[in-house]
C-alpha cells in the first residue's frame, strides 16, 4: 500500500457528516509503520480492493471505514499476547477511533458484527493484537431499532415495585430438579418476598424437565403465591434453545404462566433476540453466557460494555451481567460501565434493567445498592436464597429484610436481632 492510497484511509471528523457514521474505538497493537497498519485495518473491515484493475473508480469516499484519530500510547518489547504473524518492525500500542460508514450493513446486527469485529478486523496484516473498546451511533442509526419493549418503567409496572431494587433469585439446585420440586421450591421464594423466581440460564428444555411442564407448574404457583401475598410476581423462563424453536417455546412458556422469557443472547445470536422482541408479549431478560471468552482479556476481544449495548439494541428489557467481587473476575469498572449502558440516554431506546450479579445474598446487597448508587438494578442471589439454612422462603425474607435495613439506615446486624432470616445469613 503506497502513501496516496494510505491517505484515502484517514479523515477528520469535520469532513465527514457523521450521522452516515459508527465510531469505532479500537485497541490496537501495530507492527512496523502504524499509518500504513492503521490504513489495512480501515480497509481490511470495508472496501477491501476499492476500484477495479483498469477502471478509474474509488469506493472509499462512500464505503471505506476511516480513521479519524489515533495516538500512540506506547512502544512494546513484544505482543501482549504471542500471534504469530507475518509483519516484521517496531510495536507499538495504539488507540484509535475509526468511522465505519453504517450504509455499509445498514440496521442489522449480524452484518454489523461482521464488519466491525469480523474477519477483516481481526486479521489484518500487522495488527495482530485488537480490542474492540466501544461503538458510538448516530441518532439516526438508533432510530432503525425498536430496543427494549418494556424495559425498566415497563417491569416496575408489572410487579408494582418502585423505588426499589427488583429482587430476582435462580432457583437452586439449577440442574436435576423434577419440576414439581422447581415448582415448590420457586412458590417458597416468592412467599418469603421475591419478585421474580428465574430458570437457570442452563436449564433448557431438557426431557427430565420440560418447558410445557416446567411452564404449567411454575405459572400456578406464581398465580397461587400472588393470590396469598397480594403482590404481583413474575416466573422468568429461559427458553434458549436452537433458534428455529424459540417462537414455539416463548409461546408455550407465556401460555402457560411465564411472564418474562430468559434467553442467553450469544449463544443464539443477537439477530435471534431481535427477532423476539418482536413476537413477545411479555419482557425479554438476556444472561451472559460466551461474553467473558470475548471480553476478559484486557487487550484483545471484545468489551463487554459493548455487547451490553448491542443487547439493548436487540431489545432486551433486562441485561444480567457478571457483577461486582472476585467471584466474577470482572474489573469494579467494567461493572459499572455494563450498569451505565443499560441506563444512559441511548437515541429513544428505553432503559434495560441491569443486573449485575454473583454469588450475592442479603449480606452484598448494600454494596451492589452503593456501587450502583441507585435502585434501578436488579438483585439475582441464587444460593444466597436457595441455600439459606432456614429454608428459599426465609432465605428471600432475608433479602428484602435486608433492604428495609439499607432504607431505614441500621445496621445489618443491629437489624437482625428481630429478624431471623437475616440473622441466619449473618450467623446470628
Amino acid at each position: 500500500m503506497n502513501a496516496e492510497e494510505v491517505k484515502g484511509f484517514f479523515s477528520d471528523r469535520s469532513q465527514l457528516d457523521m450521522a452516515d457514521y459508527l465510531e469505532l474505538e479500537y485497541y490496537l497493537e501495530c507492527v512496523g509503520d502504524v499509518r500504513k497498519a492503521l490504513a489495512h485495518f480501515c480497509s481490511e473491515q470495508s472496501t477491501a480492493q476499492w476500484s477495479r484493475v483498469g477502471v478509474d473508480e474509488d469506493f472509499r469516499e462512500l464505503y471505506g471505514a476511516k480513521v479519524i484519530s489515533w495516538e500512540v500510547l506506547e512502544e512494546l518489547p513484544e505482543l501482549s499476547y504471542p500471534v504469530e504473524q507475518a509483519a516484521v518492525g517496531k510495536i507499538h500500542a495504539c488507540r484509535v477511533l475509526v468511522a465505519h460508514p453504517h450504509r455499509n450493513f445498514g440496521a442489522k446486527l449480524p452484518n454489523l458484527m461482521t464488519a466491525v469485529c469480523g474477519e477483516g478486523t481481526f486479521f489484518t496484516p500487522g495488527v495482530p493484537i485488537v480490542k474492540l473498546l466501544d461503538i458510538t451511533f448516530p441518532e439516526n442509526y438508533l432510530a432503525e431499532f425498536e430496543g427494549p419493549k418494556f424495559g425498566i418503567e415497563g417491569i416496575r409496572e408489572m410487579l408494582d415495585a418502585h423505588d426499589r431494587p427488583i429482587f430476582f433469585g435462580v432457583v437452586k439446585p439449577n440442574i436435576g430438579l423434577k419440576p414439581e420440586h422447581f415448582a415448590e421450591i420457586a412458590h417458597q421464594s416468592w412467599l418469603g418476598g421475591l419478585d421474580i423466581a428465574k430458570d437457570d440460564e442452563m436449564l433448557a428444555d431438557v426431557s427430565w424437565s420440560t418447558m410445557s411442564r416446567r411452564s404449567e407448574l411454575l405459572g400456578k404457583a406464581r398465580r397461587e403465591a400472588e393470590r396469598v401475598t397480594g403482590d404481583k410476581k413474575i416466573y422468568l423462563a429461559n427458553i434458549t434453545d436452537e433458534v428455529d424453536r424459540m417462537i414455539e417455546l416463548h409461546d408455550i412458556a407465556v401460555e402457560n404462566g411465564a411472564n418474562a422469557l430468559l434467553v442467553n443472547a450469544l449463544p443464539v445470536g443477537l439477530s435471534a433476540v431481535r427477532m423476539l422482541r418482536r413476537h413477545t408479549r411479555v419482557p425479554l431478560i438476556g444472561h451472559f453466557p460466551f461474553i467473558a471468552a470475548f471480553s476478559r482479556l484486557d487487550k484483545y476481544g471484545v468489551h463487554s460494555k459493548v455487547v451490553t449495548k448491542l443487547q439493548r439494541l436487540a431489545g432486551l428489557d433486562a441485561v444480567i451481567m457478571p457483577g461486582f467481587g472476585n467471584r466474577m473476575m470482572t474489573p469494579e469498572q467494567e461493572v459499572l460501565d455494563n450498569v451505565h449502558e443499560c441506563l444512559r440516554e441511548m437515541g429513544g431506546l428505553k432503559r434495560s434493567l441491569p443486573v449485575p450479579g454473583g454469588s450475592d445474598s442479603a449480606l452484598t446487597l448494600e454494596m451492589v445498592h452503593q456501587k450502583v448508587g441507585g435502585v434501578d438494578f436488579g438483585f439475582v442471589p441464587g444460593r444466597g436464597i436457595f441455600g439459606h439454612p432456614m429454608g428459599p422462603r426465609a432465605g428471600a425474607a432475608s433479602i428484602r429484610q435486608a433492604w428495609e435495613a439499607i432504607e431505614s439506615g441500621i445496621a445489618l446486624g443491629e437489624y437482625a436481632v428481630d429478624h431471623p432470616e437475616l440473622g441466619a445469613m449473618l450467623g446470628k
